[in-house]
């Protein structure tokens, strides 16, 4: 199991030493993994490039594992994606988990890069199988919808198999976490759930004749202090912020508490399959909040 916490503005903006010192207090508490999120310009321009962090912060720590949750693929040529990965790989092998999404909560996100839209899903799937395909270090020939193209090679491929974790919550999402995925990367959703859409996405990963994905995870915000009010005016500021819609909404997915009873609300997932948690910490200070995920995950684990 893999318990990761968020790549904070700290982390990934400030001074390179303040970068490397919140690394080695990541790592040396025992979390596993950060994780970074991907926006070409969300709602008022803000955003991040989620691969570019994530050499950024593989380059801080040998052990230190990045997960991309989730990259808007749909947005970029699958080909040069391909080789950003293949090249991150030489750099820093076995350190990235590549979290895969259509996005969609800003729709015009996605219509200036030029993509329309309601093709967002169907370029995933294809930009996924090019990608795929072209890490596996052979020649490739590609006739699709959206992309065309003879002869691409990209070489040296990873030494290391890049896992691919998919996101999302409809039919697509999870039909597309059984064809290309390592596991499905969950959010707003039950235990209850979450247990269901595992089993489902077992059962099809077989029809296509693959393993059963061994990585299926959960992304949370969580409210961290030992006062569960102000825990949870903690997360509610930082959600609506954040997505522009009333706390509510989220609550029931969303924990809050000390670490011992975010840890107890995380646990049934763990019981339902859970293999990577993408914990964001909402914390009155940094080190708070990295002290919380690790012991999170001393209690999952």
């Amino acid at each position: 199991m893999l318990i990761g916490t968020l790549a904070s503005p700290r982390l990934l903006t400030s001074t390179h030493s303040q970068r490397a010192e919140t690394v080695a207090r990541i790592v040396d508490s025992g979390i596993d993994h950060v994780f970074v999120a991907d926006h070409v310009s969300f709602h008022v321009g803000t955003g991040m490039d989620g691969l570019i962090n994530a050499a950024t912060l593989t380059a801080l720590h040998p052990r230190l594992k990045v997960c991309v949750g989730v990259y808007l693929l749909a947005l970029r040529h699958p080909l040069p994606v391909a080789r950003q990965l293949a090249t991150l790989s030489e750099s820093a092998p076995g350190q990235l988990i590549m979290g895969i999404g259509v996005g969609g909560e800003d729709r015009n996100e996605i219509a200036m890069c030029g993509v329309d839209p309601a093709t967002r899903g169907r370029r995933t799937d294809e930009s996924l199988a090019v990608v795929q395909g072209l890490l596996s270090g052979e020649p490739m020939d590609f006739h699709g919808d959206f992309f065309e193209f003879e002869k691409a090679w990209i070489k040296p491929k990873p030494a290391s198999r890049i896992p691919f974790v998919i996101g999302g919550r409809a039919d697509a999402a999870l039909h597309r976490a059984a064809r290309f995925g390592d596991g499905w990367l969950s959010v707003w959703t039950s235990a209850r759930r979450f247990g269901e859409v595992v089993t489902q996405i077992d059962a099809e990963a077989a029809t296509f004749g693959r393993p059963r994905p061994s990585l299926h995870g959960l992304q949370v915000w969580t409210g961290i202090d030992n006062n569960r009010d102000r825990a949870r005016a903690r997360l509610a500021k930082g959600m609506e912020d954040f997505y522009r819609i009333p706390f509510e909404r989220f609550e029931k997915y969303s924990p809050y508490g000390n670490p011992a009873e975010v840890a107890a609300f995380l646990a049934p997932y763990r019981d339902a399959g859970c293999e990577l948690f993408n914990i964001m910490p909402v914390a009155d200070s940094e080190e708070a909040g990295i002290a919380a995920v690790a012991e999170i995950r001393d209690r999952l684990s």
